[in-house]
């Protein structure tokens, strides 16, 4: 009994020792600036490829330096720059059964520059009909790699017309992909005798880059964790109410200054046995490509766990001193994250959206592809956020203090995985 008592005892005097560190290392008006600047007006939303996200990028890599990390093994800056292709429509005609489609329920998702399509039998003819899932058949259609003639049911013309507006401005892929096609066409066609697709585009390679930094392990430099998060967002979109400034400061502001904020914290502590990497991510908005290009540059197997923090500037629906983490089930991560959080306040919680799909519509899901227990910690209700992709989502919405006790949390819950002592279980990798 006394050795339980005095254990017990020992283990409220670590927790309370921790408690007052991270109080003392990480403060709520620090925070509070951090996420003010990216979040500022003159940022303008920091949409990819625009002047708004390399300014974001200068502001994240002086803190950075600020902080005194150092770059990625192999970097000569905390740029890890890469590029990307984009594919702009030109002209996209299709004809079936003799009929010319109008041009408003045509729309093309490729990499060629050039499509003439007669009767082709390589091309598959796919319907998507009313009642389907059209999220799930679309992204099935990505993945595919095939050439495509979709019909998609008029039904689903809002989301059509959106794909439509988006495509207008030019599709992005990380790679040169002449083999992929897929064309779009609204409306009801039950019986396809023939179609003629002529389609012509123009590609440009275009500059993206993360920014990436690190802090070497002291005992065990060849296993690292990551903390990342995008500071991407959506740029200047259609006013309301005279704004047209999305500022992304929930998302993903909030996770971004997590990130700057823990790598002060661990190189203030200077005690990491493990490396500790913390990266902004680019272009989450536009299909995750800044982690899906990082995940390429490290060792997976060498990667212990990966902290991905994104929207944590309001309050849980479990209330204040809580999180979620998706893919709770997909590993122990969020158990070991919860013992090391005993003695405080703060919970994480399974994720309630599990029909929002949100372990793979971040960017823990391209490393989670490659067998790290790779998870992302939110506290957003996702469900009944009205700011979510709006001109609404702005600094005066957010509660800083719930950041910080976010942030402080995760501090606390991540000590065991940054000094050895933890390591999660890996996740199965994405068959390809």
């Amino acid at each position: 009994m006394k050795k339980t008592i005095i254990a017990l005892a020992l283990l409220a005097a670590t927790t309370y020792s921790f408690g007052q560190d991270v109080n003392k290392l990480i403060k709520q008006d620090e925070v509070g600036q951090v996420i003010k600047t990216l979040s500022a007006d003159d940022m303008q939303g920091r949409a990819t490829f625009t002047p708004g996200i390399e300014k974001a990028a200068q502001y994240i890599e002086s803190q950075y330096k600020q902080a005194g990390l150092v770059p990625l093994t192999g970097n000569k800056d905390f740029r890890q720059n890469f590029t990307m292709t984009r594919t702009t429509a030109l002209k996209t005609l299709v004809n079936i059964n003799g009929r010319m489609i109008p041009q408003d329920s045509v729309f093309a998702s490729t990499g060629a520059t050039m499509l003439n399509w007669t009767n082709n039998s390589d091309v598959q003819v796919a319907k998507l009909g009313a009642g389907k899932n059209f999220r799930t058949e679309y992204m099935s259609y990505i993945k595919s790699g095939k050439k495509m003639l979709i019909l998609v049911d008029p039904q689903f013309t809002a989301i059509f017309q959106n794909l439509r507006a988006r495509s207008l401005k030019g599709s992005i892929s990380n790679k040169k992909n002449d083999d992929q096609a897929l064309v779009f066409v609204l409306g009801n066609h039950d019986d396809i005798k023939s179609f003629d697709v002529s389609y012509t585009g123009k590609a440009e390679e275009l500059p993206l880059f993360n920014i990436v930094g690190m802090i070497p392990g002291k005992t065990k430099p060849d296993e690292s964790v990551i903390f990342g998060g995008h500071y991407d967002h959506l740029g200047i979109i259609k006013p309301v109410k005279g704004d047209s400034i999305a500022n992304g400061a929930d998302d993903d502001a909030s996770g971004t200054t997590a990130v700057i904020t823990l790598a002060k914290y661990y190189k203030k502590l200077n005690n990491n046995a493990r490396t500790l990497i913390f990266v902004a991510f680019t272009a989450e908005e536009i299909g995750e490509f800044g982690s899906q290009h990082f995940a390429t540059t490290v060792d997976p197997d060498k990667v212990v766990a990966m902290f991905n923090i994104e929207m944590i500037g309001k309050a849980s629906k479990f209330g204040e001193n809580s999180a979620f983490i998706t893919g709770f089930e997909r590993s122990d991560f969020g158990t070991i994250l919860q013992k090391n959080l005993e003695g405080t306040a703060f919970k994480f919680y399974p994720d309630p959206y599990p029909e929002q799909n949100l372990f793979y519509r971040s960017d823990n899901a391209s490393l989670a592809a490659v067998g790290v227990p790779a998870h992302t910690i939110s506290t957003d209700q996702i469900d009944i956020d009205k700011f979510y992709h709006t001109v609404g989502d702005d600094l005066s919405t957010l509660d800083v203090a719930n950041i910080t006790a976010t942030i402080r949390a995760i501090a606390l819950s991540s000590r065991g995985i940054v000094s050895g002592a933890d390591t999660p279980k890996r996740v199965p990798k994405l068959e390809k």
